[in-house]
Order: structure tokens, then sequence, then C-alpha cells
């Protein structure tokens, strides 16, 4: 019975430790440029955007198609950077054994 106490001992650390990966992956946040830093993008933690910087000489008639693509890369860059800090933070949580239990997918 004391292997049984331990696996659950165990798993209600391993629960506790997800959710603290998770209030923490709430709080990340990610910037991401593009057009050598005149378009930037900050990303909070579920990928809500938190904030969209363009630089005003960007801004002039023609444009429109290229500042629409800068944003894209832009977001795109700043969302590669939220998903790998989310990475890091759930292989810290979990001992880097997300990927290896049975059944267990990661929240993102």
């Amino acid at each position: 019975m004391k292997d049984l106490s331990d696996i659950m001992r165990q798993a209600q650390q391993m629960q506790q430790r997800l959710q603290e990966a998770q209030e923490r992956m709430d709080q990340l946040t990610a910037d991401g440029v593009s057009g050598g830093g005149m378009v930037k993008v900050t990303l909070k933690g579920k990928g809500e955007l938190a904030g969209l910087s363009i630089d005003p000489s960007l801004m002039t008639p023609g444009d429109k198609e290229m500042v629409e693509d800068l944003i894209k890369a832009a977001h795109s860059d700043a969302r590669r950077k939220l998903d790998d800090a989310m990475a890091d933070a759930m292989k810290q949580a979990t001992g880097g054994l997300g990927g290896m239990l049975p059944g267990f997918k990661l929240p993102f």
C-alpha cells in the first residue's frame, strides 16, 4: 500500500506544479518584431494582443499591404517566442516528463 500512497503523493505534487506553471504561463509576455523593429507586437500568455507599435514612417498612402505583412510577421515572431516560453515553463513543471507520460498533452 505504501507504493500507492507514494504514487498519489507524486501525482498531487505534479498537479500542484502544473497549476503553478499554468499561472506562470498566463503571466508570460513575448514581443515580436518585424521590419527592422518598425513593427512590434506584444502577446500575453494565452495569445492575447497586449500591444502593437507601428513606426509612423510606415503610415504613408500605398503602404497598406506592406504594413499588414509586417504586422503578421511580428505577430508570428511573438507567437513563436511565447510558445517556446510556455514549453519551457511546462518542461520545468513536469521535469521534462510531459511527452513521456501516456495520454498527457500540454494545455496549449
